[in-house]
């Protein structure tokens, strides 16, 4: 089954075409991060506007880079949520569209189910059931899926997301955005020393996740250490504390710092995990979304699999952050078992 996918969930315009759920011809990606870069944040009208005037232009260049015509495709997948619903609905409209020209079957997808979907993408001796851990900037969701049809949600985050703590301490740090790569630059290499944020919610058989109080005692403790200097030049930053170029001194603490926070936010998401894999007894555990693509949590998710006999799947970088190739994969699983949307169905900001 050829199948177009269509993923518009957040500041991502994304296409692409997918044999056989596995096989990816096309994968093309618009990404918006300059764009809202100056606001610290993505902006959600800004992303639906930009949605609108790449969408075309991507779909196009997903049937070149295929080598396929539209008619060729037997069917369309695209992302229905969760996500921001001005940016949602442009790519559900794209695709009704193409359904309704075509008359080929049209089905919505769960995004944060595509995320799980891209492990196979890469990897197809990958069985079932197994543990799917799925970390973005919008959510940390532990999933037990037994089968394509069968995807349980078994923990969740109780305020931030992952992703959004390491956006909003790189705000506070005055480190810029997104977060999390500049994070993960100033604590490569760094030893977080004396300092140690608190790990929310670790007793065993609790496997929600919460980041609120986590980003608050990083704030606390850049404060105790550098004080309040407030940043206009930052864009988006709510409560700016320091940055680098201010001296040799801020720079190794931000650094110390920035380690101490990726510590505490990677130990949580190994250890739940882990424990979620023994308590639903699989042997795999695949980590994906955004966050999946941090160097610090894949040493960790390896070397704990080691331990505990239970191997860590991690999609490559690319296929970690928002695309359309998992949409599609997604996609591909559900129409092949007859679950077609009609033209009808709308955008869920929430899933």
């Amino acid at each position: 089954m050829l199948v177009l996918g269509i993923e518009t969930s957040c500041d991502e315009t994304a296409a692409a075409i997918v044999e056989a759920g596995t096989r990816v011809l096309s994968d093309v990606v618009v990404s918006q991060i300059d764009v809202h870069k100056e606001f610290g944040g993505v902006v959600p009208e800004l992303a639906s506007r930009m949605h609108v005037e790449a969408i075309s232009i991507v779909i196009e260049q997903a049937f070149n880079k295929a080598g396929i015509a539209p008619k060729d495709v037997d069917g369309i997948g695209v992302t229905r949520g969760p996500g921001l619903i001005g940016s949602l609905l442009v790519g559900i409209s794209a695709a009704k569209g193409i359904a309704f020209a075509l008359n080929r079957p049209l089905c919505g997808v769960n995004h944060l189910h595509g995320h799980l979907f891209a492990a196979f993408l890469e990897r197809q001796d990958i069985k079932f059931p197994f543990v799917g851990l799925v970390v973005s900037g919008g959510h940390t969701s532990l999933y037990h899926v037994r089968g394509p049809l069968d995807i349980s949600l078994i923990g969740k985050t109780r305020d931030d997301a992952a992703g959004e703590a390491f956006d909003k301490v790189a705000k506070l740090l005055g480190l810029g955005y997104p977060g999390g790569k500049v994070i993960e630059d100033q604590a490569r290499g760094v030893e977080a020393g004396t300092i140690r944020f608190p790990r929310a919610l670790m007793k065993k058989d609790n496997l929600d996740f919460s980041f609120s109080g986590l980003k608050t005692a990083v704030m606390r403790q850049a404060e105790g250490m550098f004080g309040v200097s407030k940043r206009n030049d930052i864009p988006g930053s709510f409560h700016p504390v320091a940055s680098p170029g201010e001296g040799d001194e801020i720079n190794e603490g931000i650094r110390v710092i920035a380690a101490a926070f990726q510590d505490a936010v990677t130990d949580v998401l190994v250890a739940k995990a882990f424990n979620a894999a023994e308590m639903r007894r699989v042997d795999k555990l695949i980590v994906c979304g955004g966050v999946a693509a941090n160097g610090a949590l894949r040493e960790k998710m390896a070397a704990e699999g080691k331990r505990w006999g239970i191997e860590s799947v991690f999609p490559s970088a690319r296929l970690c952050t928002d695309n359309a190739a998992m949409i599609a994969a997604r996609a591909e699983t559900l129409l092949a078992a007859g679950m077609v949307d009609g033209l009808d169905f709308g955008a869920m900001s929430r899933w």
